[in-house]
């Protein structure tokens, strides 16, 4: 850009120069014509140099042309080279060597629309705790219901590789999962189901929480479902690409996608409900999902080939014909299936496979560490979207650490580190329940903030491990099944340790306004967090780095 702009610097002056010596010569040549009298030059003198002046006009005009076209040459290659520039560097930077079309568009779009849906997260949890008013029990154990959508995604991949839709395996099912995501926001988001519940006697209160939570259980589903086919369409396109870097760009600009919908959606979340009540939120997340219906369309796959006609009349008309066919089809099916339990048999699979269940299902206490910070703190939503933005932000930290510093340490180092680290992070939750950092002197607020942003830079250390664990044990030939069963594994346990913590929060009889016993059950969740550190030995026959 610089030497674009000293050139046109350069070739102005060189114009200028120009003119101001036809200026002169014009000059001249008008004081020759002008000029008469006894002392003035004769007839056919005048005529020659006028004719002479006429040519050196032309030439210098000519000189003129020629500087500016080739001022303005120079200008467009500079240009063209600026926009060069600049193209690569986008290329290269934002979507890693990947060449951007409108496809890779579309997809990244998908990806910040699973990440921007966070936005209704806050909304659902006032919905409720003030709409239905739910305990911290009640809302805990509805809570880790929700999650079991995300528990059975190898069900969906089934169901989208071996039943096209409308002559599509991808495309058909994310318009379906953007416009019932569109449905079920938006009836969470209008008023009837308020206007019905309110017609509700308080002894049918059943009946009101599944208003609330079928709308919301089925949102669930839509985002799991669009999630795994869209997991998929990145997998094929990863699969048939030459080049690896750009590949694995690909996966990186489409987790950063989701991460930035993360970031924006983590604030905003907390201070819309500042201005407007939590449905108008619901209302507004519910044109999120049509994005996902629109960009579907601009997904490249081939339609699904019909049965010929004839092949189908044969088909109809000859059993053995379409057993055998029909045993084609099953077979790989079956195959696969084997396959599966057997790697599954496997004390190389089963012993890392049941270490990460156990990881992942220790019980939480966030249901009623939520009503304790809203009720006994009285913070409000703007506070908790910005602990919201925090964490996401010391998340992708988190990542940057684990990248930089962690990726050959082994693994089972990371994990019992991690979790001594952990166990000694949450002791400071006793502190801010027992308001203790009031007597020293550090504010709720910024103690929130700073343990918050500690949390989760050693959360994603922690997780990132595990990612890699449950991907070295995948043997060859059922990587893709085995790898989505263990994330619903994943997903399993995380429900079984929210309903867990739901059942120690109703036991030790913390309520939305009694917090006697919050410090026995945050110490007792935390403290049993540290139970699977004894079963690490089940990681060293495939213990490498990390």
């Amino acid at each position: 850009f610089a030497n674009s702009f000293l050139t046109s610097i350069n070739g102005f002056d060189q114009s200028r120069d120009s003119w101001r010596k036809l200026e002169s010569k014009g000059k001249r040549k008008n004081s020759l014509s002008l000029f008469s009298g006894e002392n003035g030059p004769c007839l056919s003198d005048r005529e020659s140099i006028g004719e002479r002046e006429k040519t050196a006009f032309n030439e210098e005009n000519n000189t003129v042309k020629e500087e500016k076209q080739s001022n303005l040459s120079i200008n467009s290659s500079s240009l063209g080279k600026l926009y060069f520039n600049m193209r690569t560097l986008l290329q290269e930077k934002l979507f890693f060597d990947f060449k951007p079309n409108p496809e890779i568009l579309a997809i990244m779009i998908i990806y910040f629309v699973e990440g921007a849906l966070s936005l209704a997260g806050l909304a659902q949890t006032f919905i409720l705790k003030d709409e239905l008013s739910l305990g911290p029990a009640e809302m805990s154990a509805i809570s880790g219901i929700l999650v079991f959508p995300w528990t059975i995604k190898p069900i969906y991949g089934l169901l989208s590789d071996a039943f096209p839709l409308f002559g599509y395996r991808r495309r058909s099912y994310l318009v379906i999962a953007g416009l019932l995501g569109f449905l079920c926001y938006s009836l969470m988001g209008c008023n009837f189901p308020s206007d019905i519940m309110d017609s509700i006697p308080n002894s049918a209160s059943s009946v009101k929480v599944g208003l609330v939570v079928v709308p919301l259980f089925l949102a669930s589903a839509t985002i799991a479902l669009c999630d795994v086919v869209v997991d998929g369409i990145v997998v094929e396109r990863t699969r048939d690409s030459s080049d690896a870097k750009a590949a694995g760009g690909l996966q990186s600009q489409c987790w950063g996608a989701a991460a930035v919908g993360g970031l924006i959606s983590s604030y905003f979340s907390g201070s819309l409900l500042e201005i407007m009540e939590p449905r108008d939120v619901f209302t507004i997340t519910a044109f999120l999902p049509l994005l996902v219906a629109a960009n579907a369309l601009l997904i490249e796959e081939e339609h699904v080939k019909k049965c010929d006609k004839e092949i189908r009349t044969a088909l109809q008309t000859e059993r053995k014909a379409f057993s055998g066919e029909k045993r084609k089809i099953i077979a790989p099916l079956q195959q696969q299936i084997r396959d599966l339990w057997c790697a599954l048999k496997d004390p190389l699979v089963w012993k890392p496979t049941l270490f990460l269940f156990l990881w992942q299902s220790t019980p939480t206490s966030e249901g009623a560490f939520f009503y304790f910070v809203t009720n006994d703190l009285g913070k409000g939503p703007e506070f908790l979207g910005r602990v919201g933005l925090i964490s996401s932000t010391f998340s992708l930290i988190g990542i940057w650490c684990y990248q930089s510093y962690f990726t050959r340490v082994a693994i089972k180092d990371i994990l019992f580190w991690t979790s001594i680290v952990s166990v000694i992070l949450g002791l400071f939750d006793l502190v801010l329940i027992t308001h203790f950092n009031r007597t020293v002197g550090i504010p709720d607020g910024v103690f929130i903030f700073g343990d918050d942003a500690a949390s989760s830079v050693l959360g994603q250390i922690a997780f990132l491990p595990t990612l890699v664990l449950a991907a070295k044990i995948c043997p060859p030939g059922v990587e893709a099944v085995l790898f989505a069963t263990l994330m619903s594994l994943f997903n399993l346990a995380s429900l079984v340790g929210t309903e867990i913590g739901a059942v120690l929060t109703k036991l030790l009889h913390v309520t939305e306004t009694d917090f006697e016993n919050m410090c026995v059950l945050s110490l007792t969740c935390n403290i049993s967090s540290l139970y699977p550190i004894f079963f690490l030995s089940w990681l060293d026959e495939v213990d490498t780095d990390s």
